[in-house]
């Protein structure tokens, strides 16, 4: 279980607004930083979580989610090298209607991304963040990005990382994954703050 053996709720933040998130390219592990409005959207956080008690903040070594997580006010985050985004291969930085002129109908959950990870891979990585944060027990902050959270939220329901499609996660906003007594569950979803 965990040191305080309560189960452990992790608090979920996707990073502000990125240039290329707001253009709709696909970002990887290119190191965009974010925009004014991404900053903004990310001190906006502050004052949502400002009361939790978190006992870790583990972050994506990835700028954007690092620079979220230092406006929303987190203290000693700790670098989860498994958060990083997914990773898209030779699609990096292109939009989907740019992939689906080559490959109709594509989306990351049903095709491949050529010299990108699978699906697979990033629920592996998915599985140690929560083994991670089951671990530490209590409140876990993670800070990082639209992907590879969604595969992180079909895993901690146990489900395929397939199942991350129907979990649509804006810039900046605040979900919560707790439990329903044993049963892994979703508390809030795609919240902003408030």
């Amino acid at each position: 279980m965990n040191n305080s053996s309560k189960p452990v709720t992790l608090y979920i933040f996707r990073h502000g607004q990125t240039e290329w998130a707001r253009l709709g390219q696909h970002t990887g592990r290119t190191d965009i930083p974010l925009t004014e409005v991404g900053r903004d959207q990310a001190r906006a956080l502050r004052h949502a979580v400002s009361h939790i008690d978190f006992s870790a903040v583990l972050v994506s070594p990835l700028s954007r989610a690092r620079e979220t997580a230092e406006l929303a006010g987190m203290k000693e985050p700790r670098i989860c090298a498994d958060l990083s985004e997914f990773h898209y291969g030779k699609y990096e930085g292109l939009t989907t209607d740019k992939i689906r002129q080559e490959v109709p109908g594509w989306t990351v959950w049903t095709h491949p991304c050529p010299d990108g990870e699978t699906l697979d891979d990033a629920a592996k990585r998915c599985r140690n963040v929560i083994d991670t944060a089951n671990g530490i027990g209590g409140k876990v902050a993670v800070f990082a990005h639209g992907h590879i959270l969604r595969i992180l939220t079909a895993t901690w329901l146990r489900l395929s990382p397939q199942e991350g499609k129907h979990f649509m996660l804006d810039t900046s906003t605040i979900s919560v994954l707790s439990h329903e007594r044993e049963t892994p569950a979703i508390k809030i979803w795609n919240s902003p703050p408030i």
